[in-house]
């Protein structure tokens, strides 16, 4: 679709909270935008809808242009959410172009599918199709720390490597295993703050005080400030 200063923000902004928007700053005068066009609109097509084009003539659009700070063209930007997540500059080779755009909305697997399910026997499924397939891991240990069993949990934690969530469900599952739980985040950090005195001595101490403090937030401030307290009672 041809796009203006006028209709930039509902047809870009507002459809890129939908699908990713590829936009294409080119002007008719300039030979690589004309190399360039028909492969990207061709790349884009291919991918039947998950992906939008945008084109933009920068000659009658400038205030386009100058959003972008676009100094040479042809100029792309890919837009998610309203927010420019990739681009480049120049006319690429159509395979570079089509390995850029598949990026911006890959085609799920027959185990992402599954995995977008909330039942076990489907999450099993994924995971034979896909056996470290985090997605499909992070729900199914949920639901084994849902009916208690917290080793198959962890079992199928320690297949794959730990991210922030991953981490979290590991140790609410370890803790729960210890019969460890708390009502309220105060009263989590009412619990570490009593560990500080122990964690320096006590080995389990410190593994329940690493446990509780994974169950925060990674951005949650009291991560930071229990970390450093920790560093300080042990060297």
């Amino acid at each position: 679709m041809e796009v203006t200063d006028a209709t930039f923000d509902k047809d870009v902004l507002d459809l890129s909270e939908t699908i990713p928007v590829v936009i294409d700053l080119w002007a008719p005068w300039c030979a690589p935008c004309r190399t360039l066009g028909p492969m990207i609109e061709k790349v884009v097509d291919e991918t039947e809808g998950r992906v939008a084009l945008a084109k933009v003539n920068v000659d009658e659009n400038p205030a386009i242009s100058q959003a972008f700070k676009v100094q040479s063209i042809p100029a792309v930007f890919a837009i998610k959410d309203r927010k420019i997540v990739d681009s480049f500059v120049g006319a690429l080779p159509e395979q570079q172009i089509r390995a850029w755009v598949e990026k911006l909305a890959p085609i799920e697997s027959p185990a992402d599918l599954l995995a977008e399910a909330d039942d076990e026997q489907s999450l099993l499924s994924a995971l034979e199709l896909d056996p470290g397939h985090e997605g499909a891991i992070a729900k199914l240990a949920n639901i084994k720390i849902g009916l208690g069993d917290y080793d198959a949990a962890l079992e199928l934690i320690s297949r794959v490597p730990e991210n922030d969530e991953l981490r979290q469900l590991a140790a609410k599952a370890r803790l729960l295993a210890k019969d460890i739980s708390f009502s309220s985040q105060d009263e989590v950090e009412a619990r570490l703050n009593e560990l500080l005195s122990s964690v320096r001595d006590d080995d389990q101490a410190r593994k329940e005080f690493l446990d509780l403090l994974a169950t925060f937030d990674p951005s949650d401030p009291r991560v930071t400030q229990f970390r450093k307290a920790l560093t300080s009672r042990l060297f």
